[in-house]
């Protein structure tokens, strides 16, 4: 059963409160939905709203015609006694959808016009676009609230066009009608309900089936469509449009592929993602992380027992694999990472750990979660590093507390204690940033304290793990000199000061081999 997509994210999409694409946008989204997407049509505006919408139909309509794809380009007009077909057709647009009011309240209310009044008016419209050489489908608006409370005026507009409506594709000037739930007020069994009166009542007509989401039942209404005969869907990327917006063409495409097994869709769903990321930038509406098949997390196993699952035998995949969508299986790294989580993630990386090394590396990472510091694949290098390098360590000297702080216009200020083999020291001091006054508190607990020669920092590196983000973990290589002598020691944290001083509680720990470091006199400096 070939079903077909209509995609209307430049036309009902672009109703989202605050979307506007420009004329290269709009083009550019266009082909990019019938090149690589493969969607059947695309309704890419409204007649008559401005003269730079004008503008933008031109040009798509212009790059249509000549890659011999104009009949996918559709857009929305009115009964207006000719001035939407005028509009369309100067545009070089080849299909207008019609709209009319699907609903005797809309037609009495909004219209203030009897039934027939309407009827007549459609098919007037209608023989002026067949005269401009358009094509049209008629929009029943607010269709859903017509077969709720006033069915025989469904009907009657029905019987009283059917002789200009194609039949099984044959004929007619109106060669699809499209039932729209304007309001998004159907639950999925008067969707599949309503749809089936309409099917078994008109067999060879067309119907498509036009969803809003204001339950969020957009995509389960369209299933319920398509199960009660209708033919076509009309989806927005990433579900943009007016209020809750639109049925999602990422999980339409998936939902008709994956439960309908009869359907058959002209859309390549490796292409779903790329479409999904354009339009997310254009629109500047961002996809929330867990968006059903386009979102961030969804193909993210966090979980260590999910991953542990998938390793012995795919326990915890479902049919919506990532790879049909042009993405890959992602298993997250956090407080709930496991063994396997990492193991998994190692595996991508080409690194292998003995089983030792992997607990304290897995300790870690829980760690950095219970801090909710969010960690990456990118950073796992950086985490393997730091825990392998930091446990060959003695620990003799400890953190026990500190307190940076600064404010405009004054120096930043340190206050550190330090145990140092069992005894606690602590000493404050000012610096030239946060980081200068930790150190310098520490060179006065090893000087005014202990009576030893503080190492001299010689160089200080600054390196974030790839991917941008404001909490990336910063990793800091910093260069340490005492007594002729270089140290290199290296801090990860999401915080660049604090990944400075775990540096520096390194190298302290480093020089602790060192007699000559440790059997100082103050004197002697």
């Amino acid at each position: 059963m070939r079903l077909e997509i209509l995609d209307t994210t430049l036309r009902d999409g672009e109703q989202t409160s605050g979307v506007a694409f420009s004329a290269p946008e709009k083009l550019s989204v266009a082909r990019k939905l019938i090149e690589e997407v493969g969607v059947d049509r695309v309704e890419i505006a409204s007649a008559r709203v401005s003269e730079g919408e004008l503008e933008c139909v031109r040009q798509v309509c212009g790059w249509a015609a000549e890659a011999g794809c104009i009949e996918k380009i559709e857009v929305l007009g009115f009964c207006d006694g000719g001035a939407s077909i005028e509009w369309i057709a100067g545009a070089g647009c080849k299909v207008m959808n019609l709209l009319s009011k699907g609903s005797e309240k809309h037609c009495r209310g909004q219209l203030g016009k009897e039934p027939e009044q309407h009827w007549a008016d459609i098919r007037r419209n209608v023989q002026m676009a067949a005269d401009a050489g358009l094509s049209v489908n008629l929009y029943l608006e607010d269709w859903s609230n017509g077969m709720i409370s006033s069915k025989d005026y469904v009907f009657g507009m029905i019987d009283s066009l059917q002789d200009i409506v194609a039949k099984n594709g044959e004929g007619g000037l109106i060669r699809r009608i499209m039932l729209p739930d304007t309001l998004g007020v159907l639950p999925p069994r008067s969707a599949r309900q309503f749809v089936r009166e309409m099917t078994t009542r008109y067999p060879e007509i067309h119907f498509d089936f036009h969803a809003h989401n204001d339950y969020d039942l957009a995509v389960a209404n369209v299933l319920a469509a398509a199960e009660a005969g209708a033919r076509g869907f009309h989806c927005t990327v990433n579900g943009l449009g007016e209020r809750a917006g639109n049925a999602s063409v990422s999980s339409v495409v998936a939902v008709l592929n994956d439960m309908l097994p009869e359907a058959e869709l002209s859309v390549r769903e490796d292409a779903i993602n790329n479409i999904s990321r354009m339009v997310e930038s254009y629109s500047g509406i961002a996809t929330a992380a867990n968006t059903p098949i386009v979102g961030e997390n969804v193909f993210t196993q966090t979980a260590g027992v999910h991953a542990d699952g998938d390793k012995k035998g795919k326990l915890y995949v479902n049919p919506l694999l990532p790879e049909r969508f042009g993405r890959s299986r992602e298993y997250a790294l956090g407080k709930m990472s496991g063994k396997a989580n990492i193991e998994q993630n190692l595996k991508l990386l080409g690194i292998h750990l003995s089983d030792d090394d992997m607990r304290k590396v897995t300790r870690r990472i829980n760690e950095m979660g219970d801090k909710k510091e969010h960690v990456t694949i990118d950073d796992l290098p950086y985490i393997i590093a730091d825990v392998l390098h930091h446990d060959a360590m003695s620990d003799r000297i400890r953190l026990v507390s500190y307190m940076v702080s600064t404010a405009y216009g004054l120096h930043p200020q340190a206050c550190v204690k330090l145990d140092i083999d069992g005894q606690e020291f602590e000493e404050s001091a000012t610096g030239d940033g946060m980081f200068d006054a930790f150190v310098r508190a520490v060179r006065h607990i090893y000087r005014l304290k202990l009576g030893r020669t503080f190492p001299w920092l010689t160089n200080y590196v600054v390196t974030i793990p790839p991917g941008g983000r404001t909490d990336a973990l910063v990793q800091t290589a910093i260069s340490w000199e005492f007594n002729g002598k270089t140290y290199r020691t290296r801090g990860l944290d999401a915080d660049q000061t604090e990944a400075a001083i775990k540096a520096t509680i390194k190298m302290l720990n480093l020089l602790e081999s060192d007699d000559t470091f440790r059997k100082q006199d103050i004197n002697k400096e």
